[in-house]
C-alpha cells in the first residue's frame, strides 16, 4: 500500500475539547494552536487583531480568512500596520477576502499604534497579565469561564494604553488562544500538554 501515512492523533479516537470538533480547521487549530504558548510583539498584534475580528462571529469564519488578512495587513507586522494611511483602510473595506468592518479595521491600525507606543512591547505587556496561581481543570466547557480578573485587568490597561476592541471576554479568548491560561477540558488529550499540572 502506497500514500501518505496517516496522523495518529487523527486517525486514533481522541477526546477533544467539545467545540473543536465541527470542522477540519478547528480539529488542526485545536491541536496545534490553542493554548499554546506565544510570543513575540507581531504574533501576539496577529492574535489580538483577529479576536477583534471574531467579535460578534464565529470563530472559523476567521480561521478560514486567516491566510487572507495575514495578507491584507502586512504579516501583521506592526510597524507596517501603524503605517497605513486612510488609502490602506479604504483597501481593506473593499477586500472581500477579510472581514470588512470599518471599526474593526480602522481598531487594527490604531492598535498597531498603540502598541507601536509600548516601552515594554506587546508580548511583555500581554504576558504580565497571565495568571500564575493555579486553578482547577475545566471538567467540562460549562466550567470554562468566558472573562477572568487578570482578563478584566488586561483589558482596562489596554484601553489605558490606547487599544480599542480588547474587553474582557476578547482578553480571556486571547488569553486561551495564547497559552496564557490552558482551559483544554479534562478529558482533552491536550489538557496539561503545554501546562503540567
Amino acid at each position: 500500500m502506497t500514500g501518505q501515512v496517516p496522523d495518529p492523533v487523527e486517525v486514533a479516537v481522541v477526546e477533544r475539547c467539545g467545540w473543536a470538533t465541527s470542522a477540519p480547521e478547528y480539529v488542526r487549530y485545536h491541536d496545534e494552536e490553542w493554548g499554546v504558548p506565544l510570543h513575540g510583539d507581531d504574533a501576539l498584534f496577529e492574535r489580538v487583531t483577529l479576536e477583534a475580528f471574531q467579535s460578534g462571529l464565529s470563530w472559523i469564519t476567521i480561521l478560514r480568512k486567516r491566510p487572507a488578512f495575514r495578507a491584507a495587513f502586512a504579516g501583521f507586522s506592526i510597524p507596517a500596520v501603524a503605517a497605513f494611511t486612510d488609502d490602506d483602510v479604504e483597501r481593506l473595506m473593499a477586500d472581500a477576502a477579510i472581514v470588512r468592518n470599518r471599526a474593526k479595521v480602522t481598531a487594527a491600525v490604531r492598535n498597531a499604534r498603540a502598541a507601536l507606543d509600548l516601552p515594554e512591547g506587546l508580548s511583555a505587556l500581554l504576558w504580565s497579565f497571565a495568571p500564575t496561581a493555579g486553578r482547577p481543570r475545566p471538567e467540562t466547557l460549562a466550567d470554562v469561564p468566558a472573562t477572568s480578573p487578570e482578563s478584566v485587568a488586561l483589558a482596562k490597561e489596554l484601553k489605558r494604553r490606547g487599544f480599542s476592541f480588547v474587553g474582557p471576554t476578547t482578553s480571556y479568548a486571547l488569553m486561551q488562544a495564547t497559552g496564557m491560561v490552558d482551559d483544554h477540558v479534562a478529558t482533552c488529550f491536550r489538557a496539561g500538554a503545554t501546562h503540567p499540572d
